[in-house]
């Protein structure tokens, strides 16, 4: 005899959870601002411990911060944060993709190239246009055979998605396009089964990222935007 699987109801603290991420990755709570956990008890309806429970999940993706005695706020979205962010997201891209190159079945690249096809159709909807950057990251990572390394992509994709919202105007929609170049560029090298070009493009593409997002001391986003007009993830 075969058993129905019994579905349980999401958990109090799964739901505090998908709200608080929510509302940190689309920047409703913004970067630095304080979590009372009081206010939050009294706006959802429920106890301070679920709450407490999805703030210490939160705080392991590096969501938020806990700080003994003073309390918890959202992280930060500093220069040090972007360079890590980015330096992590292109070790993982270079992980998966110098396998994808030997792994890719010609369906597989002509998946790929669907995908970017329909980012080139998207181009002015920035939250479309990301959700297909997160698909055509994470299908690389499928497409190797790694199931670690395209979990780890999604959380990177996650705190990048943060950063773009941020700096949507002052630096995501002056770049996204020539970035977007850099993605067929990745594809012309799985294209080319040459791991050590891909890498290269790879490498460029995060740098100049680091470029736009944390462009150095004394110069702001917005100011990198006007002066680097077209590098960009």
């Amino acid at each position: 005899m075969t058993m129905k699987r019994i579905q349980a109801p999401p958990s109090k603290a799964r739901l505090c959870y998908e709200s608080l991420r929510t509302a940190i990755l689309r920047g409703d709570l913004r970067p630095g601002s304080r979590i009372v956990i009081d206010e939050l008890t009294r706006q959802m309806g429920v106890s301070r411990i679920p709450i407490r429970e999805a703030l210490q999940r939160l705080q392991g993706e590096g969501l938020v911060e806990l700080e003994p005695h003073v309390g918890v706020r959202v992280a930060d979205i500093d220069a040090d944060s972007v360079h890590e962010m980015f330096q992590l997201k292109e070790a993982l891209e270079v992980i998966s993709g110098r396998s994808a190159c030997e792994r890719m079945s010609e369906e597989d690249l002509a998946r790929a190239e669907e995908i970017l096809r329909i980012m080139d159709e998207v181009i002015d909807d920035p939250d479309r246009w990301s959700e297909e950057n997160v698909r055509f990251h994470k299908f690389i990572c499928d497409c190797a055979h790694m199931p670690l390394v395209g979990a780890s992509m999604l959380r990177v994709l996650d705190h990048w998605e943060r950063l773009r919202r941020y700096y949507q105007d002052e630096v995501f929609m002056q770049r996204h396009r020539v970035a977007h170049q850099e993605h067929w560029e990745i594809l012309k090298a799985l294209r080319m089964r040459d791991p050590d070009y891909l890498e290269r493009v790879t490498h460029e593409h995060n740098r100049k990222s680091i470029l736009a997002y944390a462009p150095g001391p004394g110069v702001s986003p917005r100011n990198a935007g006007t002066a680097m007009h077209g590098d960009s993830e």
